[in-house]
C-alpha cells in the first residue's frame, strides 16, 4: 500500500463536505458527529477549500467571533493544498510535514474524491512496516 488509492480503498472514501456561507458553528457540529478534524469547503462541485479544528480555534475562538455568525468562507484555507489517487503515501507525509498540513483532499481530475489525514498516513506506514518486519522474521526462520 504505498498509493493514496490503496489508502482509500481500504479506509473508505467518504468526503464530508459544507458549503462557505454555511455557519461556522455547522461545520463544527459535523466534525464532532463525524468524528473527523476538518471538512472540505465545496462550492457546487468545485472544491473551494478546507476548514479544520485549527481554523476554528485561531480564527474564530481566539479572535472572539460568533460561530453562528462566521461563515465558513471567512475562515476556511483557500486553494487547499491537493494530492491525487496515484501519489505516493511516504509524498504525503512529507508534504504534510513541510507544509504544515494535517488534511489532504484528493482529486482526481476536478472531482474530490476522499480526504487523507496524517493520522491515515502514519497508520499506513505502520501496517506497511509491521507487514514488512513479519515477512522478514518468517524469511529468517525458515
Amino acid at each position: 500500500m504505498h498509493q493514496v488509492r490503496h489508502l482509500l480503498e481500504s479506509k473508505g472514501n467518504a468526503v464530508y463536505a459544507i458549503a462557505p456561507e454555511a455557519p461556522v458553528l455547522e461545520a463544527i457540529r459535523q466534525m464532532a458527529e463525524r468524528r473527523v478534524g476538518a471538512l472540505v469547503v465545496m462550492r457546487g462541485e468545485a472544491l473551494a477549500g478546507i476548514v479544520s479544528e485549527r481554523d476554528y480555534a485561531r480564527k474564530v475562538i481566539l479572535q472572539g467571533r460568533s460561530s453562528a455568525q462566521t461563515a465558513v468562507a471567512d475562515i476556511m484555507s483557500g486553494d487547499p493544498l491537493t494530492i491525487s489517487p496515484e501519489t505516493d503515501v511516504f509524498d504525503c507525509m512529507r508534504l504534510c510535514t513541510e507544509r504544515r498540513v494535517r488534511h489532504l483532499p484528493v482529486v482526481d481530475g476536478a472531482r474530490v474524491v476522499g480526504v487523507i489525514s496524517i493520522g491515515d498516513l502514519v497508520k499506513a506506514v505502520i501496517d506497511a512496516q509491521a507487514q514488512e518486519i513479519d515477512q522478514l522474521q518468517r524469511y529468517i526462520t525458515s
